[in-house]
């Protein structure tokens, strides 16, 4: 059975740091790619960030600059580093495995991120 378990979300103010943690629990043999995607009321469902087990990484243009994603294999989990967050960065945030073999995604349940002062 294959989980993806979100921690990390919060309140935070203009200008602060969040960081955002994902583990994995259960076996994804095969190349794959972790990462988080978020929405917000209203909107589609949107990428955030993506690594590889390669630690290639992937970013939305809005968030370039300013989130690091990074991922250790070993301990099955990705980490997503978000500062200087914005009003506009409020959103739920998901966390993703998408296995590149079969193109098919595993979802955590959602962590709230909200930017408010």
């Amino acid at each position: 059975q294959v989980q993806l378990v979100e921690s990390g979300g919060g309140l935070v103010q203009p200008g602060g740091s969040l960081r955002l943690s994902c583990a994995l629990s259960g076996s994804i043999p095969g190349p794959n790619a972790m990462g988080w995607y978020r929405q917000a009321p209203g909107r589609q469902r949107e990428l955030v960030a993506t690594v590889t087990r390669g630690h290639s990484t992937n970013y939305a243009d809005s968030v370039r600059g300013r989130f690091t994603i990074s991922r250790d294999n070993d301990k099955n989990t990705v980490l997503l580093q978000m500062n200087s967050l914005k009003l506009e960065d409020t959103a739920v945030y998901y966390c993703n495995l998408h296995r590149f073999w079969d193109n098919v995604d595993y979802w955590g349940q959602g962590t709230q991120v909200t930017v408010s002062s």
